[in-house]
């Protein structure tokens, strides 16, 4: 799975939407396009999007296209995630850090600046 198709299908709304409604279980597409303010066409064409991700799995059953949520893409982008915030977290506790050093906390412990 590519982690740049996971983020550009998550950076759409109405397929974060998608995703929101398939965590409470698994739903048909009908399902998934009735409270969604487009045309049962453009609510395939996202859900391809999700599954090209490897967001979701689609499944026939009967007549009806069954849509479920595939957690293990959303582990490994959250996986990713966490380790790019861990990393950004430890450079900013460093910067603190350094600041805290270099700047007195007390602003009348400093010397006023001197004429000459």
């Amino acid at each position: 799975m590519s982690m740049d198709l996971v983020f550009a299908a998550l950076a759409d709304p109405t397929r974060r939407a998608i995703i929101d409604r398939l965590r409470s279980g698994d739903k048909s597409a009908g399902e998934l396009a009735e409270p969604l303010p487009i045309s049962r066409s453009a609510v395939s064409q996202h859900l391809k999007v999700l599954e090209t991700a490897g967001l979701i799995t689609r499944s026939k059953s009967a007549q009806q296209r069954i849509v479920a949520l595939n957690a293990d893409a959303l582990t490994e982008a959250t996986v990713w995630l966490q380790s790019a915030h861990d990393e950004w977290q430890q450079r900013f506790d460093n910067l603190d850090r350094i600041l805290a050093e270099e700047v007195p906390t007390d602003p009348a412990t400093t010397d006023p600046p001197t004429a000459e």
